[in-house]
């Protein structure tokens, strides 16, 4: 039999017993606890360092801002001339394509700019035409006019010559039948006592003065030919000169095809002139028409059909969507690896949509420095302020085909610097 334990037998003993052991129960948790709550904090340990890893990373391998819209064109669309507005074929707010007509200017006048226009250019060629003719025909006339009178001063010479030769030819022969004339007068006188005193007969003596005046005519007729060769000779010098007024007046050839030419070379500069006024024209008619430059969106629509424009009037603004990127304000600290070509991650707030580019440009000064009114700080209250440098951001080829992105939406953009 057991030995019982004296204090058991007291009362309350047991109860107290029972108090211990509820308590050393309650003190012990069970071990599928014990290992539930270490591996909660061996997780959230993990996950610490997970973050730690991930923001060292991301500190170290990239670089981001929130100060970051996306880009575009806004083009102005104005009137390049004056005229009435007859049609307009959009609304504000509409998808346009490139080159569809977006307003219509009235073309009437401009049509009859160009009508006249085009006659005064065909008059224009037509007279260059014939400017352009008369340059050979001018030319081959002095030529062949040097030629002639030339060859006519020429022959005039020969002639002078020929003259002079027929000239001493009748003097000679002048001098011969004044020979013979004195001959025979004196014969006349020596034969005329004779015949008186019947030592000749009467026909002998009738003879000798028919041979007397025959020679005495002989003399005259001698004279009078050397008087037709020396007016010959006249003659001939009077043809030379005219000749050789002909022949300078001939020479002066060269410059009437040289006036004609000049002439040809003002009737083609006046083509030209007129081709340019024509050229002119059709274009001011082709700018009644105003075209959609590029694919996009019309906004802030101010011109109304009938409205009477000036040039250079704005009538709407184009929001192009074909050329779009990023500008990013980053802070001047954040640039100290960035440079053009590393690629970026942009997430768009509008769509909770990344979109993948590259850095293409990083601005030449800072934000402040550009704007309207730069900080002075030469002012003794300075405060220093980290500075932002626009950095621009291309979109990768493919990226924006839905062409969902509009200039001014906010974007992250996360550029790789490592």
């Amino acid at each position: 039999m057991a030995e019982q334990n004296p204090e058991s037998g007291r009362p309350g003993a047991a109860v107290a017993d029972r108090h211990d052991d509820s308590d050393q129960n309650q003190n012990q948790e069970p071990p599928q606890k014990k290992t539930r709550r270490r591996f909660i904090i061996i997780g959230v340990v993990a996950l610490l360092i997970v973050i730690a890893v991930l923001f060292w990373w991301h500190s170290t391998f990239s670089e981001d801002t929130d100060d970051a819209q996306v880009a575009g064109h806004l083009i102005q669309l104005s009137a390049r001339v004056a005229g009435q507005v007859v049609k307009i074929n959009f609304t504000e707010n509409q998808m346009v394509k490139k080159g569809d007509v977006l307003v219509e200017i009235d073309p009437r006048d401009f049509q009859a700019t160009v009508q006249n226009d085009e006659a005064n250019l065909e008059a224009a060629e037509a007279n260059y035409e014939a400017s352009k003719v008369n340059v050979p025909v001018t030319t081959i006339q002095t030529n062949s006019s040097i030629s002639q009178f030339g060859a006519t001063v020429t022959a005039s010479d020969n002639g002078i010559k020929r003259a002079q030769r027929q000239f001493e030819q009748a003097q000679a022969q002048v001098a011969q039948a004044d020979a013979t004339n004195i001959k025979a007068q004196q014969d006349l006188q020596r034969y005329t006592p004779l015949v008186e005193k019947d030592v000749i007969s009467k026909s002998q003596y009738d003879q000798y003065v028919a041979t007397a005046r025959a020679d005495e005519a002989a003399l005259l007729q001698a004279k009078a030919n050397a008087i037709a060769a020396e007016d010959q000779i006249a003659i001939a010098k009077d043809q030379k000169a005219q000749s050789q007024a002909q022949l300078r007046n001939a020479q002066n050839g060269p410059n009437q095809v040289k006036i004609q030419k000049s002439k040809a070379d003002q009737a083609a500069a006046q083509v030209e002139q007129a081709r340019a006024q024509l050229t002119q024209a059709q274009l001011n008619l082709s700018y009644t028409k105003i075209v959609a430059p590029a694919d996009g969106i019309i906004t802030t629509k101010s011109v109304e059909i009938m409205d009477n424009v000036a040039v250079g009037q704005n009538m709407a603004t184009l929001v192009s969507l074909e050329d779009i990127w990023i500008t990013a304000n980053f802070k001047e600290t954040q640039l100290r690896h960035m440079q053009t070509g590393q690629p970026v991650k942009i997430h768009v707030d509008a769509y909770s949509r990344d979109y993948n580019g590259h850095v293409t440009q990083i601005g030449g000064a800072t934000g402040s420095n550009l704007s309207l009114f730069p900080p002075e700080n030469a002012t003794g209250n300075y405060v220093k302020v980290v500075q932002r440098i626009p950095v621009r951001i291309d979109l990768d080829q493919g990226e924006n085909q839905d062409r969902a992105l509009r200039p001014g939406l906010s974007v992250e953009p996360v550029v790789r610097v490592k």
